[in-house]
């Protein structure tokens, strides 16, 4: 008899994925042997890393445990893939079927989610996140008969977490869709994630990355989470080798209690500088608005928008704009260095400078007048 999960992701699943005949690569099909003669590899290895001339597992078993330790889950819990971004794709590749099915998000929020979703042809309910970007009352109703909906936790570029219990009311409203919440920048939250609610809820998905907090972006290494039978039915579609081998090296290190104690420290200190950026972005004259958040970024509303993107050029700092119309006056900068938090509060100071002798030029010509 079927758990409710698996009748859950084949309902959900793709119908033709079902009866797809899925690609076994030599790897998967393994075998007994000393000399490996089945999946046309050179015998030469030209590298320091051994096993580099040879074809990697399409889960590498110490990765998948090392990750599965760290979130305290199953392994038969745990897929990694190349980012998150790939997962966001799995996810639509398998359950959404082409000019028929659609998905869910809260906007503003990270654009991939939208991208992957029209590069498949699948429609996207786009609905607007409350003043203070919280989850609007009407979510329930906007999202019925979506297959996926996604939730960036905390949310990318506002900084903000939605409410354990707004998303938890979500995922028990939408029993029929997935309810992915993205938790790319959950290190840096003081809040606890939610992925503890994946025992009670096989339609919740959580993605994960090792981009940020783990100082892994170049590396591309994400992970999806989830029951077994939602995570089944994307191995059906993945790539043989979706992570190569000196990536799963590399995040296998950084999974260590050494590297996740290197991990915290820097976290720390990462918050500490948002702390600092925050601070300076509140006494800045252009700043209307500043939302420190709980990711490894800041973003500001500005009332002069070109004032201060010509400053940071002239300073050499390099900061995110956005064409949503919620966000056509803000940019969001992202946490470096202490020495780099220090330019950008030299560029504010000069913001700053500019603006007053502005305002004490305007008030001489008013005097003269």
């Amino acid at each position: 008899m079927m758990s409710n999960a698996q009748v859950l992701a084949q309902q959900l699943c793709r119908p033709e994925l079902l009866d797809l005949q899925v690609y076994e690569s030599a790897r998967r099909l393994g075998g007994a042997g000393e000399i490996w003669l089945n999946a046309n590899e050179s015998p030469f290895n030209n590298s320091d890393i051994v096993g580099i001339n040879r074809y990697p597992e399409c889960q590498p078993p110490a990765l998948i445990a090392a990750y599965a330790s760290y979130a305290k889950l199953a392994p038969e819990q745990v897929l990694t893939c190349r980012g998150a971004d790939e997962a966001i794709e799995l996810l639509i590749r398998t359950f959404c079927i082409s000019g028929q099915d659609s998905i869910g998000i809260f906007s503003p929020t990270y654009g991939m989610y939208a991208i992957s979703a029209a590069s498949h042809n699948v429609a996207v309910v786009d609905t607007a996140l409350n003043e203070d970007w919280s989850l609007p009352v009407t979510a329930t109703s906007t999202m019925q008969g979506c297959k996926l909906v996604f939730i960036c936790h905390p949310n990318n570029p506002t900084g903000n977490l939605q409410s354990r219990a707004a998303i938890e009311s979500l995922v028990k409203a939408l029993p029929t869709s997935l309810v992915v919440i993205d938790e790319a920048y959950i290190e840096f939250s003081a809040s606890e994630s939610v992925i503890d609610l994946l025992e009670q809820y096989p339609n919740l998905v959580i993605l994960r990355t090792l981009s940020k907090a783990f100082a892994l972006a170049g590396a591309r290494c994400g992970f999806c989470l989830a029951d077994p039978a939602i995570l089944t039915m994307m191995m059906r579609i993945i790539a043989p080798y979706p992570v190569p081998l000196p990536v799963a090296l590399l995040a296998q290190a950084a999974l260590t209690p050494d590297g996740l104690m290197q991990m915290r420290t820097q976290v720390q200190s990462l918050n500490q500088q948002r702390q600092r950026l925050a601070a300076a972005l509140t006494e800045c004259l252009a700043v209307s608005a500043v939302q420190p958040g709980q990711g490894n970024f800041v973003l500001a509303t500005l009332s002069s928008l070109s004032l201060v993107t010509a400053i940071l050029q002239q300073y050499g700092i390099v900061a995110r704009q956005y064409k949503h119309p919620r966000l056509a006056q803000a940019i969001r900068f992202s946490v470096g260095h202490s020495a780099d938090i220090e330019r950008v509060i030299k560029a504010l100071d000069a913001i700053n400078a500019n603006l007053a002798n502005a305002n004490d030029n305007q008030n001489k010509n008013k005097v003269n007048s």
